[in-house]
């Protein structure tokens, strides 16, 4: 353990070789694991449990029995060094479980920033997970799920394995999501259908009505038009070159990876 510790609870465990900023505040009965390293004004409650190797950034919060940085929950794992990484103002509520990669993949869990993980939400493996998104009570990633930015899941939520979350998007509540959703679909359902667009989300965002138009429109052409994904792709990438704000929505509608070619998406 490094630094000037004087805001640790006197029955915390903390391994000694975790590097916890000076001004880390831990609670009572929290167990820092070995190959741990925490940064300034993050803020632990009691009875957690962080394992490394981990890397957490700045100005995070942690409450009571979160399970930070566990191994994957994967029956191949045999318990080689993979790692989480976290970036700033993230806030883990109680019971929150986020796992390390697996070998299996890029070794490598990723959090970005200013996300909210609500009471018993889970990341599985090898997630690799945007700012600014909310993870309402017990959403659920399976592993190798990548999720964009400002992306909201309703409680009880959950994203199949290798399943794609484009930016902005909207998982209601009990939704199953077992293919791909792009950026700005709001997708509801067990298995989850596009429902509209996330328009409420985009306002909030700063996006203007204009451009909120433009991405209806392209939802319509999308969703609505009869049209192959193809086809409907193709007028998307013309409308793209003088709608910027389609560009994201276009970008993952063009992914053609053998991951998109088994998951598809939700149409």
């Amino acid at each position: 353990m490094t630094g000037t510790m004087t805001r640790i609870h006197p029955t915390a465990l903390i391994a000694a070789d975790a590097q916890l900023a000076a001004d880390v505040e831990v609670g009572a009965y929290t167990f820092v694991g070995p190959g741990v390293t925490i940064g300034a004004g993050t803020w632990i409650g009691p009875h957690a449990v962080i394992e490394g190797p981990t890397a957490i950034g700045r100005d995070n919060r942690i409450f009571q029995f979160a399970s930070i940085g566990a191994a994957p929950q994967d029956l191949k794992y045999r318990g080689e060094p993979t790692r989480l990484e976290i970036g700033d103002r993230n806030t883990f509520r109680e019971n929150c479980t986020i796992n390390r990669g697996t070998t299996k993949d890029q070794l490598v869990t990723r959090i970005a920033s200013d996300n909210l993980f609500m009471a018993g939400s889970h990341v599985g493996h090898d997630c690799v997970i945007g700012s600014h998104c909310v993870f309402a009570n017990y959403a659920t990633l399976g592993g190798h799920v990548e999720m964009g930015d400002w992306v909201h899941m309703g409680g009880f939520s959950g994203v199949h394995q290798f399943c794609k979350v484009g930016a902005h998007a909207f998982i209601a509540n009990n939704t199953a999501v077992t293919r791909d959703v792009p950026p700005f679909v709001m997708a509801v359902g067990r298995p989850a259908e596009p429902h509209s667009v996330n328009s409420e989300g985009l306002k909030r965002r700063g996006y203007t009505a204009e451009q909120i138009r433009h991405i209806r429109d392209a939802y319509r052409i999308l969703y609505r038009s009869q049209l192959k994904l193809q086809e409907a792709t193709e007028q998307l990438v013309q409308r793209a070159a003088e709608q910027p704000e389609l560009e994201p929505l276009v970008t993952f509608l063009n992914d053609s990876t053998p991951r998109r070619e088994r998951v598809g998406i939700v149409r």
